[in-house]
C-alpha cells in the first residue's frame, strides 16, 4: 500500500463526516466528487471496514483507498498509431470515425489495451482513460492517462487551460490572414484563435483555406461552431456546414495536429505534432489543378 492510498487521522481534528474530511487527504482523491464516488463504489476502508458517507471520523483511524479498477472484459483488437508513451501517459493518433468512449464496443478506449503497455507504477490504470475528447469525426492527437495520479494531474492541466492545442482544418471560403473568434457557445464564453496556412482557388467553392486553429476554451464542437458562425464552415461538416458541400466518403476535414504541455511528473515540455491526413493536401492540390485547367481554357 503506497502513501497515495492511505491516511492516518491525526489528533485534534474537529467533528467531520468522512465525505467531508477526506477531500484532498489522499492524492488520488482530490475532489469532493472523487471522494463520494469512491465511497459509493466501496473503495474506502476505515480501519479495514467499508466507509460510509455520513460516518464520523475519529483520531487514529486508518483510512485506505482500494481501487476496484478492473481490466476490460473485452478488448477491441485494432491497431492505432502510438505517437508517445511512458509510464504515466500516452499520446495516440486517433483515426476519424470512431468515438473516444461510449456504450458500444468499437471505441478508442476499448482499443487502448491492445496498443499500450500497462504502467509499472503502483497506481496503474488497468483501463486507460482519455483525458479529453475528440469528436468521432475528428482525427488527430489524443492524450491518454495510464495511472490514477496522471489522470488527475492531466485533468488539472486542462482545467487550468495550460495545455496548448493546435488543430488544422480545411474551410470553405477565403479566411482573413489571422483573427480571433469570441462568440459564446450555449451562453458560455468561448474563444478560438486562427491563422491561415494556405488558400487556394476552387471551381466549386471559389476558395478553400487550410487554417491553423487554437482553441482557448473547450466547448463541445467549438471549432466547428465558431467557423460556421464566421461564415467559413469546415469542409465535410454535416452538422454545421453548408448543404450540398459534403464530399461523399471524404469525412470531416478537421485534425488535432499538436499538443504542447509540461509533463506532470518529469516537468519536461512535451511538444508533439503530426501532419494531417493526406486527404487535406491532396484535396488542395486537386482543386488548384482544376482551377488552373479551367483558367487555361478561357
Amino acid at each position: 500500500m503506497t502513501e497515495k492510498n492511505k491516511h492516518i487521522v491525526p489528533e485534534g481534528i474537529g467533528r467531520e463526516r468522512l465525505s467531508d474530511y477526506l477531500i484532498g487527504k489522499l492524492q488520488l482523491l482530490p475532489s469532493r466528487k472523487s471522494v463520494k464516488k469512491a465511497i459509493k463504489a466501496g473503495e474506502i476502508l476505515v480501519d479495514e471496514e467499508l466507509g460510509t458517507t455520513g460516518q464520523w471520523v475519529e483520531a487514529g483511524q486508518k483510512i485506505t483507498y482500494q481501487s476496484k479498477d478492473k481490466p476490460p472484459s473485452m478488448i477491441f483488437e485494432w491497431r492505432i498509431e502510438v505517437v508517445y508513451e511512458d509510464e504515466y501517459l500516452a499520446i495516440i493518433n486517433k483515426p476519424a470515425g470512431f468515438s473516444v468512449s461510449g456504450n458500444h464496443f468499437h471505441t478508442i478506449e476499448n482499443a487502448l489495451p491492445f496498443n499500450l503497455n500497462v504502467s509499472n507504477e503502483p497506481d496503474a490504470l488497468l483501463r486507460f482513460r482519455a483525458v479529453h475528447r475528440l469528436d468521432a469525426l475528428t482525427c488527430g492527437l489524443l492524450l491518454v492517462a495510464k495511472t490514477k495520479t496522471s489522470r488527475i494531474l492531466l485533468g488539472q492541466i486542462f482545467e487550468k487551460k495550460i495545455i496548448q492545442k493546435r488543430y488544422q482544418a480545411v474551410v470553405i471560403g477565403q479566411l482573413p490572414t489571422e483573427g480571433i473568434i469570441s462568440e459564446p457557445i450555449q451562453e458560455k464564453q468561448s474563444t478560438t484563435v486562427f491563422k491561415t496556412v494556405q488558400a487556394v482557388r476552387s471551381l466549386r467553392n471559389d476558395y478553400l483555406t487550410l487554417v491553423d486553429l487554437f482553441p482557448k476554451t473547450g466547448r463541445t464542437h467549438q471549432l466547428r461552431i465558431h467557423l460556421s458562425q464566421l461564415g467559413f464552415p469546415i469542409l465535410g461538416d454535416k452538422l454545421y456546414g453548408t448543404a450540398g458541400e459534403i464530399m461523399k466518403g471524404k469525412g470531416l476535414f478537421l485534425c488535432a495536429v499538436q499538443l504542447n504541455f509540461q509533463h506532470p511528473f518529469s516537468d519536461k515540455m512535451i511538444d508533439i505534432s503530426i501532419e494531417p491526413p493526406n486527404k487535406f493536401q491532396l484535396l488542395l492540390e486537386r482543386e488548384t489543378r482544376r482551377w488552373e485547367r479551367f483558367k487555361n481554357q478561357e
